[in-house]
């Protein structure tokens, strides 16, 4: 990994420097999803097998994986394994609970009464990546707030194995979480399976979870679709952004762009310190680390496409990192909780030395599902009001209409809009003198 210099490159390679590397294959993946996600809504269930069988290499006769099925692979997980399921989802349930959205009601006006209810989504669509590494973490962190959420139907779709079945881990986590109805498809045709229903997969009202390049693109088609369902945000391909004073660990460092850089080969890792000597002492910890790794070739291609970057000085860096607006941010820093007010753009923010993004991926209690490619400018991750919808509901006695009718009546006067007008002038001529 070369080390560049922030003061010394102009706007366009800045901009170049912090260039996210699946811009360059957009067309590519949006023609092939769109080829995609017509084959599934044409042909339904046999589209879904061909596809699993030419993306995936695996032959799956039923798409259904059965509560039965579930329950037989988790119970022959391995014990230590189970355990940690079981300990992550309760941090991840204690930590989302406590976030849960709640209902409230005002009275805005004597005699006016306006409510905030909060309803379940009826059926939501959960997708878990398994293509390169099977990710049971993700269906924990979908399961357990749709389950706190209340969602009557909760659907899950995950790639299945070379030998056609499911990873016994994410079935784990799928039953820790309660979810029963599990289907063997990955990729963009789960997407679509989700989105537009099939003989065997029922379409969905809203989808979430994170994915490469080809997810992302097919959540963001079916959700522009007519009638199509709500997605939760851009989540993938994943990246991470360091900040990095000349205090931080350089091993520690390399070790967290690695973790990002071994999801996929569309994976970004950046580096922003002020502080040459430690940039140069990541890049050699980067090139010895990786060699180590089982997932190496997957990482370096995503390092391709990685910066290590030289800044006059932190405040620059932190600007920097706002306006890249990474999924997670560290912040490798020796007063790293100073800095926290400063930051407000990033997905998740791991502070200090002792806290590694891995953390957040499965067991501190945060949701790894977060927006990527610069959405977190705009949005935050999943939690259980995204699960959720918020209706409002309005009553007024002929007290409260006499109260604010006016107001109505004039405003809408100004719009010219004379039903909406008489709506209330005729309740109000009406009531005339009534208390």
């Amino acid at each position: 990994m070369n080390v560049l210099t922030w003061d010394e490159l102009d706007d366009t390679q800045r901009a170049e420097a912090l260039r996210r590397g699946t811009a360059a294959a957009g067309p590519e993946v949006t023609a092939g999803v769109t080829d995609i996600l017509a084959q599934v809504r044409e042909r339904g269930d046999d589209a879904l097998r061909e596809l699993t069988a030419r993306l995936d290499g695996a032959t799956v006769a039923d798409l259904r994986v059965t509560p039965q099925e579930r329950d037989t692979a988790a119970a022959a997980l391995d014990a230590d394994l189970r355990a940690a399921i079981t300990e992550a989802a309760g941090r991840i349930r204690t930590f989302h609970e406590a976030g849960m959205q709640q209902g409230y009601a005002v009275e805005t006006a004597p005699g006016v009464v306006c409510e905030r209810v909060v309803r379940p989504i009826r059926r939501v669509g959960l997708y878990v990546p398994a293509g390169s590494a099977p990710l049971p973490s993700t269906a924990l962190m979908l399961g357990v707030p749709a389950q706190l959420a209340g969602c009557p139907e909760v659907v899950l779709c995950t790639p299945p194995r070379p030998d056609g079945t499911a990873d016994p881990a994410v079935l784990a986590a799928a039953a820790e979480c309660g979810i029963e109805q599990i289907y063997l498809v990955g990729g963009a045709q789960a997407i679509a399976a989700m989105a537009y229903g099939t003989e065997t997969v029922p379409a969905c009202d809203k989808l979430f979870g994170p994915g490469n390049a080809w997810v992302t693109e097919a959540k963001r088609q079916v959700s522009t679709a007519e009638g199509g369902p709500g997605i939760d945000l851009p989540a993938g391909p994943s990246e991470v952004l360091v900040i990095a004073d000349a205090g931080a660990d350089a091993e520690f460092v390399a070790a967290d762009l690695l973790s990002q850089a071994e999801h996929g080969p569309d994976s970004q890792v950046v580096l922003l310190t002020d502080s040459r000597a430690l940039a140069v002492a990541v890049a050699t910890q980067v090139e010895e680390q990786v060699e180590s790794l089982p997932r190496a070739d997957i990482a370096r291609k995503a390092l391709a496409s990685s910066r290590l970057v030289v800044t006059p000085d932190l405040a620059t860096a932190v600007e920097v990192s706002n306006d890249y607006a990474p999924e997670h941010l560290i912040l490798a820093l020796r007063d790293a909780s100073d800095w926290v007010p400063r930051i407000d753009r990033a997905g998740s923010v791991f502070l200090g030395d002792h806290t590694p993004e891995t953390l957040g991926d499965y067991c501190s209690g945060t949701n790894h599902v977060l927006p990527t490619a610069g959405a977190a400018r705009f949005t935050g991750g999943v939690n259980v009001g995204a699960f959720q919808i918020a209706m409002t509901v309005q009553r007024a006695t002929p007290q409260g209409l006499a109260a604010v009718g006016p107001c109505a009546v004039t405003l809408s006067e100004a719009e010219s809009l004379h039903a909406h007008q008489r709506a209330v002038t005729r309740r109000l001529a009406r009531t005339q003198g009534q208390p």
